[in-house]
């Protein structure tokens, strides 16, 4: 049994992650839903990059799931389909806590994928069609081109385009990072063998 208390409080790791994520938006200046993601090419060799997390579901039940988007033809999309595993770790200096999550991946290509484009602003939009996410390009002045092409082909309301859509990562770890005196740090790790399995929550040495 772990001394959970505080912060760490709770039954629910998603409700806990959407907790500190809510109290890191009132202190972060910049971007508190920022994660490093880590995925594996096919070489095993580790690739990390820092992309916006857009939703933790936490539908109850200690189950959820997080969600983020991106170019399914990009370095990542790439890794992430042929591994379908990733890892990621969010940061907050402000709160001096991170979370780490370790887990599954599947794409999010439907509905909740055509509801997020079509949140974002008409210059994102476009710059999704645009952007061949990973490959190399001559200049910005390229770049800039294949904006306006795409701006006279696509209109006003463009459709989201079939290579760029969301991922949902879930976890079957989960660690929760507190820091502490004399760095003698407060952390959980919460782990199940599978989605939907039950959690086992242990505090570990700092």
């Amino acid at each position: 049994m772990s001394d959970r208390s505080g912060i760490f409080a709770g039954d629910d790791p998603f409700r806990l992650a959407q907790d500190w994520l809510a109290e890191a938006e009132k202190s972060e200046i910049n971007d508190p839903n920022a994660i490093a993601l880590a995925t594996v090419d096919p070489d095993g060799l580790p690739n990390v990059r820092m992309v916006l997390l857009k939703e933790i579901e936490a539908p109850g039940g200690g189950d959820g799931a997080f969600v983020f988007y991106t170019n399914y033809d990009s370095a990542k999309g790439q890794e992430l389909a042929a591994s379908g595993k990733a890892a990621f770790v969010m940061h907050w200096k402000s709160l001096r806590r991170q979370i780490r999550v370790r887990g599954t991946v599947e794409r999010e290509n439907g509905a909740q994928a055509d509801a997020y484009y079509a949140s974002r602003s008409l210059k994102s939009r476009l710059g999704a069609w645009a952007s061949k996410q990973s490959q190399p390009l001559s200049g910005r002045a390229a770049l800039m081109a294949e904006v306006a092409k795409v701006t006279a082909q696509q209109g006003t309301n463009p459709s989201r385009p079939p290579f760029w859509g969301g991922f949902r990562i879930q976890p079957v770890e989960i660690e929760f990072w507190a820091d502490g005196p004399f760095r003698l740090h407060d952390r959980f790790r919460w782990r199940r063998e599978a989605a939907g399995a039950s959690w086992e929550v242990t505090r570990l040495n700092p």
